[in-house]
C-alpha cells in the first residue's frame, strides 16, 4: 500500500498533462487550447472524453475518434464513431470534416486531413516511416503534395521535441519536406536531394535511404533490420548448450556417485560390525564347550551319553511318561558339535543311571 498512493498521484499527473480535468458541462475557454512544450500533444481544459465547444462553451462529449482504441475511455463505455472516407476527424474530437485541399491550414502532423493527389498511388509512402498520406502532407500548418523532384526546391518544416536518454533530456528535431519519396530537402539550399545509400556521410536521417544517420555520420541500414548472426554463432550456441547439459548430467553423476560410495560404506561397515560380532558369538560358544568339558568327569562316556540322548531327544515328540528333563546347557552343547560326540562316543551305550 506503500507504493500506491505515489502511483495513482503520477498517473493523475499523466492525466492532467494529456488534458485538464474539467467534465462534461463544466464551463471551458477554446483560448485555452495549445499544443504542449516538448511533446505538441493537443491539450484543452476538458478531460480526454470531452472537448471544449466554441458555441456553447462547455465542455461536451467527442463526437468522432481518429484512433482505433483512443486514449481515456473506461471499459463499458461507448467510443465515439471513426470519420468516413475522405473526412478527418480533428484533434480536438469535435466533428469530423471533409478533407482539406492544397494550401488550406492544417494541424500539425495531421497529413490525414489533407486531400490527396490524383497520382496518390504514386507519391503515397509506401516505407511505412510516415514522410506522408496517400501523397499528401502537412508542413508549417498548411496541405500540400509531396510531389517535388531532384533538383527542386521544397518546403521544409523542422520541429524540436523534448527527448530523454541516459544522460537526460536533449532536442530531437524532425525535419520533413514535400520531396518525393526516395528524396530529402537539403536544408541550406532549400533542394530536393537524393537519399544516400549506406556508407555515405550523412548529417542528419531525412539524408540517409534508411533513414539512420550514425552517430559516426555515416548512413547505416534501418533501424528495424533484424541482427543476422554468422553460422559461427549459432555452432558456439549449440556448443554452449551440449556442453551445458554434458556439464549437467555429469555433475549429477558425481554427486550420486559421491552418495552412492556414503552408502555403501555405511552398509560395509555395519557388515563387518555383524560379522565381528558374529565372531564373538562363536568364540564365546566355543569358551563355553570348553568350560563344560573341562569339569569333572567332563570326558566320561556319562557326558557323552548326555550329549547324545540330548541330540536323539531334540528330534522326537514329547511324551507324558517322559524321564526328566537334561540341562538345556548340555543340550545346547551337543546339539552343537556333532563332530566332537562322533570322538567321545562309546562304542557300546552305558547303563541307564537315571
Amino acid at each position: 500500500m506503500q507504493y500506491l498512493t505515489p502511483t495513482l498521484l503520477l498517473l493523475s499527473l499523466f492525466q492532467r498533462s494529456y488534458a485538464g480535468n474539467l467534465t462534461r458541462g463544466e464551463a471551458c475557454s477554446v483560448s485555452e487550447n495549445r499544443l504542449q512544450l516538448g511533446t505538441y500533444q493537443y491539450w484543452d481544459e476538458c478531460d480526454v472524453v470531452s472537448f471544449c465547444s466554441e458555441e456553447e462553451g462547455v465542455c461536451v462529449a467527442r463526437r468522432c475518434r481518429k484512433d482505433e482504441y483512443p486514449f481515456g475511455y473506461t471499459p463499458g463505455m461507448t467510443f465515439p464513431d471513426k470519420c468516413p472516407e475522405g473526412h478527418f476527424c480533428p484533434d480536438e474530437g469535435s466533428d469530423c470534416q471533409p478533407l482539406l485541399p492544397v494550401g488550406s491550414p492544417c494541424q500539425l502532423n495531421r497529413d490525414d486531413q489533407c486531400e490527396p493527389p490524383p497520382n496518390a498511388d504514386e507519391l503515397a509512402d509506401k516505407t511505412g516511416r510516415g514522410l506522408n498520406v496517400n501523397g499528401a502532407i502537412c508542413l508549417n500548418n498548411i496541405c500540400m503534395w509531396a510531389n517535388e523532384t531532384e533538383g527542386n526546391d521544397c518546403v521544409l518544416e523542422n520541429t524540436p521535441y523534448i527527448a530523454y536518454g541516459i544522460e537526460g533530456e536533449f532536442i530531437n528535431i524532425v525535419s520533413r519536406g514535400n520531396c518525393r519519396t526516395g528524396f530529402y530537402c537539403d536544408g541550406p539550399t532549400r533542394k530536393c536531394l537524393a537519399n544516400k545509400l549506406e556508407g555515405d556521410k550523412c548529417e542528419a536521417d531525412k539524408e540517409c535511404d534508411s533513414m539512420n544517420c550514425l552517430s559516426s555520420g555515416v548512413c547505416g541500414v534501418p533501424a528495424a533490420t533484424p541482427h543476422k548472426f554468422g553460422i559461427w554463432a549459432y555452432v558456439l550456441v549449440a556448443i554452449g548448450i551440449l556442453g551445458g547439459m554434458g556439464g549437467t548430467l555429469t555433475g549429477l553423476y558425481l554427486a550420486h556417485r559421491k552418495q552412492r560410495d556414503i552408502e555403501r560404506e555405511k552398509r560395509l561397515q555395519y557388515w563387518r560390525e555383524q560379522n565381528a560380532f558374529h565372531q564373538n558369538l562363536m568364540q564365546m560358544r566355543e569358551a563355553a564347550r570348553a568350560s563344560i568339558l573341562s569339569l569333572p568327569n567332563g570326558g566320561s562316556p556319562r557326558s557323552t551319553l548326555y550329549g547324545r540322548e540330548l541330540s536323539d531327544e531334540s528330534h522326537a515328540p514329547m511324551m507324558q511318561n517322559a524321564g526328566p528333563k537334561s540341562s538345556g546347557l548340555r543340550h545346547y552343547v551337543g546339539d552343537d558339535s556333532s563332530d566332537f560326540e562322533d570322538l567321545n562316543q562309546p562304542a557300546k551305550k552305558a547303563d541307564n543311571r537315571f
